[in-house]
C-alpha cells in the first residue's frame, strides 16, 4: 500500500471511529466527553506512526509493537486519554509495584462506547452484538485491570450480546446516574 493510501486510509479509519464514539457517548448521555475523544490520535506522535502502520484491518499499535518492539503511539495515547484503563496504573505501596486503580464513571462509560466502535469498526460487516464482549474475554492484557473494571465491562458487554444496543445504553443511562 502507498504512503497516500495509508494516509487517507488511517485518517478515514481514525475519523470513523471518533464519530461513532460520539454517537455512542450520545446514546449514553455523555455527549459532551465524546466531543473530546481520542483527539491525540491526530497528533503528530499518533498520528504518523498511524500512518506508517496502516493496513485497514486491524489497529497499528500492533505492527508497531511487532516491528519495534514498543508502540510510542500506544505510550502516547494512553497516557493522554482517561478512558483507558492503563492510564489508570499507579505504583502501590502495599503491592510494591504497578497495579490497576478503580476508573470513574464517566470514563468507564467512554471506554464501553470506545469498544464498542472499535469493534464495528475493525470487524465491519462480521460485527455483531458479541463481538466486543469475545475481543474482552480472549485478551490475556486484561488481566491486568482492576476488578471492578472488567466487571464493569462484562456486564454491559454480556448485556449487549443478550438484549442489544438500546437496552444496553438504557441501563449505562441509568448507572451513570447512580450515586
Amino acid at each position: 500500500m502507498n504512503g497516500l493510501r495509508k494516509f487517507w486510509g488511517h485518517l478515514r479509519t481514525v475519523t470513523r471511529h471518533r464519530h461513532m464514539v460520539i454517537r455512542h457517548c450520545a446514546k449514553a448521555g455523555i455527549l459532551f466527553q465524546g466531543l473530546f475523544h481520542d483527539l491525540s490520535k491526530y497528533s503528530p506522535t499518533e498520528f504518523w506512526q498511524g500512518v506508517r502502520f496502516y493496513d485497514g484491518t486491524h489497529s497499528p499499535t500492533e505492527d508497531e509493537r511487532r516491528t519495534l518492539g514498543y508502540s510510542l503511539a500506544w505510550m502516547h495515547h494512553k497516557g493522554r486519554n482517561r478512558h483507558h484503563w492503563e492510564y489508570w496504573m499507579d505504583y502501590s505501596m502495599e503491592e510494591k509495584g504497578y497495579v490497576a486503580m478503580p476508573m470513574p464513571k464517566r470514563y468507564l462509560a467512554e471506554m464501553l462506547c470506545d469498544r464498542i466502535a472499535a469493534s464495528k469498526i475493525y470487524n465491519g460487516a462480521a460485527y455483531t452484538n458479541g463481538s466486543p464482549l469475545d475481543y474482552l474475554l480472549r485478551g490475556k492484557m486484561h488481566d491486568a485491570m482492576h476488578p471492578s473494571t472488567r466487571e464493569f465491562l462484562e456486564r454491559f458487554l454480556t448485556q449487549l450480546r443478550d438484549e442489544g444496543e438500546a437496552a444496553m445504553f438504557a441501563s449505562l443511562r441509568a448507572w451513570l446516574k447512580e450515586k
